[in-house]
């Protein structure tokens, strides 16, 4: 029962230091990015539990459009158009 219960902790912690990591900065609420990091080592599991349930956006924004790719003008359909 102990293994079971210290893997978990084990596993939330790495999940939330990972995604925290990775995430962008616009995405992460009440803290810093590093903030984060040191409260998910330094607490863990309670850092990393108090990370998923508060710290990241819940993707209310929705998907993010492509950047556009910047074009040549002799490969820009837009600008030939225009010649």
């Amino acid at each position: 029962m102990l293994g079971i219960i210290s893997i978990t902790s084990l596993v939330l912690t790495l999940y939330a230091f990972i995604d925290c990591a990775r995430r962008d900065d616009s995405l992460i609420n009440k803290l810093p990015k590093w903030g984060w990091l040191l409260l998910i080592l330094l607490l863990a599991p309670f850092g990393a539990i108090a990370y998923v349930a508060i710290g990241r956006e819940r993707g209310e924004r929705g998907p993010r459009p492509p950047k556009r790719r910047i074009l040549p003008p002799d490969d820009d359909p837009d600008f030939l158009r225009k010649l």
